[in-house]
């Protein structure tokens, strides 16, 4: 399963119908919580999203709509003794406030909670499934964004491997080693399987526009972006180091997004019908202005 589970949307300040930022990625056997705000914990229990679930956690910065409900969740991980370690990302420079939330309180501390703190930008994790890339973005204070990108694959052919009587374990040995004598014959796994693209998704919160920014979106599948201002006000957006709606449309385009979620709304928006005219002004792919409790999937592979 590859699903994104949105716990919250709003950006500094919290309104009745969206909580802070929070965001689950579940892919494959991983559970990744992204910048979890204030009240992650509370809008986990709604959608349904055990602590346990977790593997591991990804924070961008540390204003606090966006790392508040870390003291929450770790507690939480304890108290259900979650059976694996939990790596923490996030930028090296707030390894301070990292420290303070990780000890905000008096809690039977039992949870493997490793700091795997952000220096520099490229690839910070491998898993078997995917590795997990670091961008800087630009914002007030040190930010990073991040990016999961799957190894490209090959998709085997039964017609083909039918044809050339190439069966059971035999497909195994001929994925492995890209080639299998059968009858005389020389089956190569060309001859037998199409490339497979790895599915690729990105996470971009509090920035301006700026070169990591298209780094991350680059051909993802599934593209969440900060989407705080409209066009109307882009100059608020600069001054306070965030995106319009229309600038992430944009990067979504030129970089070859498939699905693009906007998210992190400012307060002063009261109709989310804008965000999404004014995206599909600029990207003609699937465009979804995020709600507090939904449910994404990652598009499907295409053929």
């Amino acid at each position: 399963m590859r699903e994104l589970v949105v716990l919250g949307t709003a950006s500094q300040v919290p309104t009745r119908i969206r909580n802070h930022n929070g965001y689950v990625l579940f892919w494959d056997g991983e559970g990744i919580l992204f910048d979890p705000g204030d009240g992650t914990q509370r809008q986990m229990a709604h959608a349904g999203v055990a602590a346990s679930d977790l593997t591991r956690i990804c924070v961008t910065h540390f204003h606090g709509d966006h790392c508040l409900g870390l003291p929450g969740v770790i507690q939480r991980l304890s108290l259900d003794r979650a059976p694996h370690p939990v790596p923490v990302h996030f930028p090296a420079e707030g390894a301070g406030f990292f420290h303070h939330l990780r000890h905000a309180s008096s809690f039977h501390d039992v949870v493997d909670v490793r700091a795997e703190p952000v220096s520099a930008e490229g690839v910070i994790a491998r898993t078997g499934a995917m590795s997990i890339e670091a961008r800087r973005l630009d914002h007030a204070i040190p930010t990073y964004g991040y990016r999961l990108v799957e190894p490209d694959g090959r998709r085997m052919l039964p017609e083909e491997l039918a044809a050339h009587g190439i069966s059971g374990p035999e497909i195994g040995v001929l994925q492995r080693t890209g080639a299998f004598e059968k009858d005389g014959k020389v089956v190569t796994l060309e001859q037998v399987s199409v490339a497979r693209r790895g599915q690729r998704f990105a996470f971009v919160m509090d920035t301006r526009l700026c070169p990591g920014v298209f780094e991350l979106a680059e051909g993802a599948d599934l593209l969440v972006i900060e989407a705080t201002y409209l066009d109307g006000d882009a100059d608020l957006a600069a001054a306070h180091g965030h995106l319009t709606a229309g600038q992430a449309a944009t990067v979504a385009a030129e970089c070859g997004v498939r699905t693009l979620v906007l998210t992190h709304f400012s307060q002063r928006y009261d109709d989310p019908a804008v965000f999404r005219r004014e995206a599909e002004a600029r990207f003609d792919g699937e465009v979804v202005v995020a709600e507090d409790l939904t449910r994404i999937r990652v598009p499907a592979r295409r053929p």
